[in-house]
């Protein structure tokens, strides 16, 4: 079995005689030209735990050498909308739905026992006791490491948001056809 590299596993499994070639080459030593497979992380959610975790896989996905996307999708990206900024939209549903769920990475609601601000100010003080780093500051690190930020643009049109509503180091929007184009291609992908 011609190979790149020698691998004593895959030519003794070679050598043995009724060996399929499938189990054979499921041996082989892996290609050391291959790339990192790419991760794609589709944010549709804007809830404080959800971020979290979202950033959390990000930035560590990126600091192990993984190529990872974070597209921003409905609730997920009005996550992503500067903090400074209150109201976002042109029409009155666009604005009402803005005041509702209060745009920016340090307005995030639990999805559960969000009890008036009280659960997201419990977890505050959980992760500042424990050193788990908060949103903002997970943001900052994904960002450094190289985590591209792909905005919808579907919802950036919906919810009435314009570029300069969005945070710095936000990527050019982009459609659904982009992120099926990841996937096909090999991106593995995560619903967050």
């Amino acid at each position: 079995m011609p190979s790149k590299t020698f691998d004593p596993i895959a030519a003794a499994i070679a050598d043995v005689e009724g060996v399929p070639d499938v189990i054979a080459e499921a041996f082989k030593a892996p290609d050391a030209e291959k790339k990192p497979r790419e991760l794609v992380i589709i944010c549709y959610s804007g809830d404080l735990e959800k971020t979290w975790a979202s950033l959390i896989l990000a930035s560590t996905a990126a600091a192990s050498g993984v190529p990872t996307k974070m597209f921003l999708t409905f609730w997920g990206l009005q996550t992503f909308v500067r903090d400074e900024v209150r109201v976002t939209g042109q029409t009155w549903m666009q604005r009402m739905l803005a005041i509702m769920q209060r745009p920016g990475i340090s307005h995030r609601k639990l999805s559960k026992m969000n009890f008036m601000g009280m659960g997201p100010w419990m977890m505050g003080t959980l992760a500042k006791k424990y050193g788990v780093a908060k949103p903002s500051e997970l943001l900052e690190a994904a960002l450094a490491l190289g985590v591209e930020l792909m905005p919808c643009q579907m919802t950036m049109d919906m919810f009435g948001l314009k570029r300069e509503d969005m945070i710095d180091g936000m990527g050019e929007p982009v459609g659904a056809a982009t992120v099926i184009e990841l996937l096909s291609n090999g991106a593995a992908p995560l619903f967050i």
